[in-house]
C-alpha cells in the first residue's frame, strides 16, 4: 500500500512540474507581448501552518516565472490564503475581495484566487458563487500543490474554477518552497486534526491526521541546514499525535531524537502540543536533546474542568497542572506559553476565576488570549448560555491584569543573565536595534549591525519591559 501511495504522489508531482513548465512558457510569452514582468501577491491569514503553506504557494509561483509584488493592487495574480477560525477574519477577506474588483477592471490580465480553510465551507462557496463571480480560482486545504494546474487551466477558460476536495489525498513531497528566512524554517510534520474541540472548525476543514514519513522530514531539514537554516519549527495541529497513522508507527519523541542528530542544526521548536497526550517520553526527550528548546506551547483554553469538558479537551484542570509540574521538575528553566479562550458558552464567574488560578500557578511567559467567537458548524455554536459581550470584555481585561504582571516578572528575573540569542531582524522602530529570541523564546532587543542577522550571539540582559527584554552584546 505504501509503495502504491508513493507512486501516486510521484506521478502527481511530475504532473504539476509539467504544468509549471507550461506556465513558464505562457508567462514568458505574455511578458514579451505586454513588455513587463508578471507579478504575484499573497495575503496570508491565520496560523503558522497557513504561513508555511504560503511559502509553498510563493515557491510554485516563482518557479512559474512570477515575481513578488509589494501590493495586491499592482499584482497580476492575487491569492488569499484564508483562515476560518474567527468570523472577523472571513469578513476582512470579503472586504479585500470587494476592493479587488476595481483593480481587476483596470488590469485585464489580473487573476484572483482564494484558498485555505475558509474555502472548505459550503456556505463560503455559495457566497462566492453568488457575489464574487470575478474570482478566478477557488481551492481548498487538501490540494494546494495543484496551483500550477489550476492556474494554467484558468488561463484557458472563462469563469470561476472551483476545485474543493472533501477528503485529503496523498501527501505530495518536494513542492517548490520559498522560505522567508535563510536561517529559520517551518516544517510540516503532519496535517489535519482529529481532536474535535467543540469550538473549533479546523478538523472539518483540515481533515483527518496524516503524518509525513520521518525520512521525508529528515531529508527536508537536512537540505534546509545545507542552505543555512539554524532553527526549525515543526508544525502540526497536535504534534503529540505524530506517527500514529504511519505504516510503521513512530512517536513524536522519537522523531525529535532523530532530528536532534542532524549535523549543523542548532535549534528545534514545535507547536502545537495538546495536553491530553503529552507523554513522559516527550518530556524526557525535551530534557535530553540539546537542540530541542526549553520552551513549550501548551494550550489550556480554560482553567475550569467543567468548561474543559464542554470544550471536549479531554483533560481536567488538575491533570493539566500535574503535567506542568512534571515539565518544570524535569527541565530547568523551561518556559510555557498557552492559549486561553474567554467567554465560552456557559462560563460562569467561578469558571473564569479557575482560569485566573491556573495563570497564577503556571506563570506563563506569554499567552495568546481570545474572546470566544461563535463558528457555524461547530457544536459550541449551538450551545445555550452564550455570554453577553460586556461580560466577556470585562473578563478579558481582568485576565490581562493578572497575566501581564506575571510575564513582566519573568522578564525581570532575567536581568543580569547571559542568553544565546538568534538574531532575527532589525527593529521596525529603530534601525540601530536588532531583535531576536533566546532558547526559551524571550524576545530580546539590543544594539547591533544588520550583518549579525542569522547569528546566534551571547547577549547580557540589562533591562526588561512587559513583553520583551533589553540586552547588550558581550
Amino acid at each position: 500500500m505504501e509503495k502504491e501511495n508513493n507512486t501516486v504522489a510521484t506521478a502527481e508531482l511530475i504532473k504539476q512540474q509539467e504544468y509549471m513548465y507550461k506556465m513558464r512558457t505562457y508567462i514568458s510569452e505574455l511578458e514579451q507581448k505586454i513588455g513587463r514582468k508578471q507579478s504575484y501577491f499573497i495575503l496570508t491569514t491565520g496560523c503558522q501552518m497557513n504561513a508555511h503553506d504560503s511559502e509553498k504557494l510563493a515557491g510554485m509561483l516563482e518557479n512559474m516565472g512570477y515575481i513578488e509584488s509589494p501590493t495586491e493592487e499592482t499584482a497580476d495574480f492575487v491569492i488569499y490564503n484564508t483562515c476560518c477560525i474567527r468570523e472577523n477574519a472571513e469578513e476582512k477577506v470579503y472586504g479585500r475581495l470587494g476592493r479587488l474588483k476595481y483593480y481587476k477592471g483596470k488590469n485585464k490580465n489580473m487573476k484572483i484566487a482564494l484558498c485555505g480553510c475558509m474555502t472548505q465551507q459550503d456556505i463560503v462557496i455559495e457566497k462566492l458563487q453568488k457575489s464574487y463571480k470575478y474570482v478566478d480560482i477557488v481551492f481548498g486545504t487538501f490540494n494546494l500543490y495543484k496551483l500550477p494546474e489550476l492556474l494554467y487551466n484558468s488561463m484557458q477558460t472563462e469563469g470561476t474554477l472551483f476545485d474543493i476536495w472533501k477528503d485529503a489525498g496523498e501527501i505530495i513531497e518536494d513542492i517548490p518552497t520559498l522560505y522567508k528566512s535563510t536561517f529559520q524554517a517551518s516544517v510540516n510534520i503532519m496535517y489535519g486534526c482529529e481532536n474535535f474541540c467543540s469550538y473549533c472548525i479546523v478538523p472539518y476543514v483540515r481533515g483527518k491526521e496524516r503524518s509525513r514519513k520521518p525520512e521525508d522530514i529528515i531529508h527536508e531539514i537536512e537540505n534546509l541546514v545545507k542552505n543555512g537554516t539554524k532553527e526549525v519549527m515543526l508544525l502540526g495541529q497536535n504534534v503529540n499525535s505524530y506517527g500514529k497513522n504511519l505504516e510503521t508507527p513512530l512517536s513524536f519523541a522519537k522523531l525529535l531524537q532523530k532530528i536532534n542528530e542532524i549535523d549543523g542544526l542548532e535549534r528545534i521548536r514545535f507547536m502545537t502540543s495538546h495536553p491530553k497526550d503529552l507523554s513522559d517520553e516527550l518530556i524526557e526527550t525535551i530534557k535530553s536533546c540539546k537542540k530541542v528548546c526549553n520552551y513549550i506551547h501548551l494550550p489550556i483554553q480554560s482553567g475550569s474542568s467543567a468548561i474543559l469538558k464542554k470544550m471536549n479537551r479531554r483533560y481536567t484542570k488538575e491533570q493539566y497542572l500535574e503535567l506542568v509540574k512534571k515539565l518544570k521538575n524535569a527541565i530547568k528553566d523551561i518556559t510555557i506559553s498557552t492559549d486561553i479562550i474567554v467567554g465560552f458558552p456557559g462560563e460562569t464567574e467561578e469558571d473564569f476565576q479557575q482560569t485566573l488560578d491556573v495563570i497564577r500557578q503556571v506563570k506563563y511567559c506569554t499567552a495568546f488570549t481570545f474572546i470566544y467567537s461563535k463558528r457555524s458548524g461547530t457544536p459550541a455554536a449551538k450551545m445555550e448560555n452564550q455570554i453577553p459581550e460586556e461580560i466577556v470584555k470585562d473578563r478579558f481585561n481582568r485576565l490581562l491584569e493578572v497575566l501581564n504582571p506575571i510575564v513582566e516578572e519573568i522578564h525581570k528575573k532575567q536581568i543580569g543573565t547571559v542568553a544565546e540569542v538568534l538574531v532575527e531582524e532589525v527593529s521596525k522602530q529603530n534601525s540601530n536595534i536588532l531583535t531576536g529570541r533566546t532558547e526559551n523564546n524571550t524576545l530580546v532587543h539590543f544594539e547591533g549591525e544588520k550583518e549579525l542577522i542569522g547569528s546566534i550571539l551571547p547577549v547580557k540582559i540589562i533591562d526588561s519591559k512587559t513583553f520583551y527584554v533589553i540586552g547588550e552584546r558581550i
